[in-house]
């Protein structure tokens, strides 16, 4: 039987997926159990990586490592947008306290040959701070914010989500843009001084019930970071190869 251009998309996203899995050490995802028997049409995309928080209540910016996105392909895709939650905490002018994600243009303009491990750059280019937008923002607390810090140099995360092809390649050269879906990049220029760190010392974060190596500027930090980690999603698996089964 003929397949679908739905059904050869989500084959085609699927493939993609594992491949940036192998090409990436920060990407990773989940699949829910489901019961539709075909290719994934949901996942948990999950990030190592560093970003930012702010904790209910608290003026303070924290690093975090870690993020955890959920992308849902509806039955319109990919002639429409996916459906994108993120799930972890995260304090960023283009993510809404509820974790609703701003992706620029894409937003309104969809385009359909956007593949979904493009996506996911991008979505990892939004967290790392590599990637925004203050003028347009769904947090307007996190957008005051970006344009009046001192503390943080932009990207948070200086690797890209395919560092272990840029380990081959080698580093991209300095100063170089970056791509994404905002329409505009707003604050403190990439490369501007930091802070003054109060103490740097080399650690181990329990991150996702994993350890993770990091340089932590302070005792508080790497406490938001580890105590703010989330486990993963209940009844939820990882698997190198096709699922049987999957919600329609």
């Amino acid at each position: 039987m003929r397949r679908s251009p739905r059904l050869r998309r989500l084959e085609s996203d699927w493939t993609a997926l594992q491949q940036l899995r192998a090409d990436s050490s920060l990407f990773d995802f989940i699949i829910p159990n489901t019961t539709f028997a075909g290719p994934p049409e949901t996942y948990v995309v999950q990030i190592r990586g560093r970003g930012l928080w702010r904790p209910e209540g608290s003026d303070r910016v924290l690093l975090r490592e870690g993020h955890e996105i959920l992308v849902r392909l509806g039955a319109a895709y990919p002639r429409m947008i996916p459906e994108l939650v993120w799930r972890t905490p995260i304090f960023h002018p283009n993510i809404s306290a509820h974790g609703a994600v701003c992706l620029g243009g894409y937003s309104t303009h969809w385009a359909p040959s956007l593949q979904l491990d493009e996506l996911c750059v991008m979505l990892w280019d939004i967290a790392r701070y590599a990637n925004y937008d203050a003028n347009s923002p769904y947090n307007r607390a996190a957008a005051h914010w970006v344009r009046a810090q001192k503390q943080f140099s932009f990207p948070i995360d200086s690797r890209p989500l395919r560092d272990r092809m840029a380990w081959e390649t080698g580093p991209r050269r300095p100063g170089s843009p970056a791509s994404g879906p905002c329409a505009a990049t707003s604050g403190p220029p990439r490369g501007s001084a930091a802070a003054d760190p109060v103490v740097v010392d080399a650690e181990l974060v329990f991150v996702d019930d994993q350890i993770v190596a990091a340089q932590i500027v302070t005792a508080e930090i790497a406490a938001g970071a580890a105590g703010s980690a989330e486990t993963g999603v209940e009844g939820e698996r990882r698997d190198n190869h096709l699922p049987v089964l999957y919600i329609s």
